[in-house]
């Protein structure tokens, strides 16, 4: 364990060097070698003189989380298996079992599976927890199990897995993956080309632009195009999927940095396939970082209608450093601003609150823009649609509800509880609604408002001061109305709540796929899209305003 330490003592020195070449230009740099000796001290006198066995890499690790998080979400480093899972996710090919997974605790659960990969073939459903992978236990990894799943080609993984309680073993021949960036895509009985773009990887462009040239020989003379739910990507992918609708030299997104070299503006390179087709693209607040570049410049250029909820406001510009050992640090080099020079990032890290949060622009400092036809749009971070709809807006406890994995697990048990045969058909009744309620009940969900935290935090200054016993009562009443509201919450965002528990349980049963289909039927996204698109004066209206 010692000889751990003195490599990581060599990397952090060799790291010292880099950050005088790199640096040299700062004038801050005798700080910089100052602050690197002492924790390079402090290090090594905590490793040999600990009362108890340390571990030099977990503490390092500690460090250099802590250090980041100081600065924003996105700015991390990367171990080996995250830089294999970003490379992974960018290029959309991989050799595995062909489902989603996320670290649970002591186990890997299984939050999604797809269609006719191997996982699939073997029987795993989503909400299975994976216990072992062969003989290696998942409760030995506190991260990067995932990993022993991939292998080469036709190579066999055993699983030791638990459904319902039940512990059950598979055995699973690996394949080839492939993340598509368009899952589906329909001609719809309008003449509406309907296309979902669910991720930014390598294969966007390719696949987006295949499936419109596709949809217009089918006789397509309008198109949806479908962000909602999708993180982003890569950023010469944004720009290209902006190119099928416009045209080459359009600005499309420009960076700024206090470093001159990250300062750059990116233009469209490419012949566009259509500029004229109608166009509306779809949004809400899980659409971020190049979803927001596309919507931006759709929405500033005047080119189609944004239709949804405000986006993520992901605005941060990261780029990835190699560092030592096949690691990286993904660093955050500067910030998105859309065609009319809008910032798209929502909150800003070099601002904090009491509680050290990052604080949010407020509406009355938003600052007004123009578009190409001299419409009047805002800051403040993210994509405000040109049409609102409120059921593409998460609210509190939704969010909760989904962050808790809440819905997910209630939809898991509704699999094993009930047989539904059409995704088309499929509706979450209010009898479903009410069995959710309880289900809540059962496994006492609660959550946190703002509200609720503030007035905690409110209390313990209060009592540091000596104000306690003096605003207790009304801190319980207060309380007692608060845990009313939440209560008559589920109520009023009942349609909210049944439409995101849909969505989970089709996905349960008939994949991404029987998802879309039922989208087509009953989403109200894509209702108001058609709507609009089928009302030449209210699309032109809504560009000229």
């Amino acid at each position: 364990m010692k000889k751990k330490f003195y490599k990581k003592t060599l990397i952090l020195i060799f790291g010292g060097a880099v950050l005088f070449t790199s640096f040299g230009f700062k004038s801050d740099f005798f700080e910089i070698a100052k602050q690197i000796e002492i924790f390079t001290t402090l290090f090594k006198e905590i490793n040999m003189n600990y009362v108890d066995e340390t571990s030099p890499a977990d503490l390092m690790d500690t460090a250099i989380k802590s250090m980041l998080t100081d600065l924003d979400p996105y700015t991390n480093f990367w171990s080996e298996q995250d830089v294999q899972s970003s490379r992974i996710n960018m290029e959309g090919e991989y050799t595995g079992i062909g489902a989603a997974l996320k670290q649970d605790e002591d186990v890997l659960l299984i939050t999604e599976v797809y269609k006719d990969y191997p996982a699939d073939k073997a029987g795993l459903k989503p909400g299975d927890k994976i216990t072992k992978i062969g003989n290696t236990k998942v409760s030995d990894f506190t991260e990067g199990a995932q990993a022993l799943l991939n292998g080469s080609v036709n190579s066999a993984v055993n699983i030791t897995y638990q459904r319902q309680g039940k512990t059950q073993q598979t055995s699973i021949k690996r394949s080839s993956v492939e993340l598509k960036a368009v899952p589906f895509y329909a001609l719809l009985e309008d003449n509406s080309g309907y296309v979902v773009l669910s991720r930014f990887n390598q294969k966007a462009y390719e696949e987006t632009s295949r499936a419109v040239k596709d949809l217009k020989s089918q006789g397509a003379d309008k198109i949806i195009l479908d962000l909602r739910g999708n993180p982003g990507g890569l950023l010469s992918e944004a720009i290209n999927v902006s190119n099928i609708f416009l045209d080459k030299g359009e600005l499309i997104t420009s960076t700024k940095s206090v470093i001159e070299k990250y300062n750059k503006e990116y233009y469209t390179q490419k012949e566009p396939i259509d500029t004229k087709i109608p166009l509306v693209v779809l949004v809400n607040g899980q659409s971020a970082s190049a979803s927001e570049i596309v919507s931006g410049a759709i929405q500033d250029l005047d080119r189609g209608v944004v239709v949804g909820a405000r986006t993520f406001g992901k605005g941060l510009v990261q780029r990835p450093k190699e560092i030592a050992y096949g690691t990286q640090l993904k660093i955050t080099i500067s910030r998105y601003y859309t065609p009319s020079g809008r910032c798209i990032q929502a909150l800003d890290y070099r601002k904090r609150d009491e509680n050290g949060k990052a604080v949010r622009t407020k509406v009355e400092d938003y600052n007004a823009f123009k578009t190409k036809n001299g419409r009047t749009v805002y800051d403040g971070g993210g994509i405000l649609p040109d049409v609102r709809l409120e059921s593409s807006e998460y609210s509190s406890i939704t969010r909760a509800l989904l962050e808790k994995n809440a819905i997910f697990n209630y939809a898991t048990n509704y699999y094993y509880q009930h047989d539904v045969q059409d995704p088309v058909k499929y509706t979450f009744s209010d009898a479903d609604f009410n069995d959710f309620k309880s289900y809540l009940k059962s496994t006492d969900f609660t959550y946190k408002t703002n509200t609720e935290q503030e007035l905690e935090e409110l209390l313990i200054t209060a009592q540091s001061e000596g104000f306690q016993q003096d605003i207790l009562d009304s801190y319980k009443q207060i309380s007692l109305e608060i845990d009313k509201s939440k209560a008559e919450e589920l109520d009023h965002k009942k349609d909210e709540i049944k439409s995101v528990l849909q969505d989970q349980i089709i996905k349960h049963y008939f994949y991404q796929e029987g998802l879309y289909q039922n989208h087509v039927a009953s989403s109200q996204e894509i209702k108001k899209a058609r709507e609009v698109l089928n009302n030449p004066g209210q699309y032109a209206k809504i560009l000229q305003n």
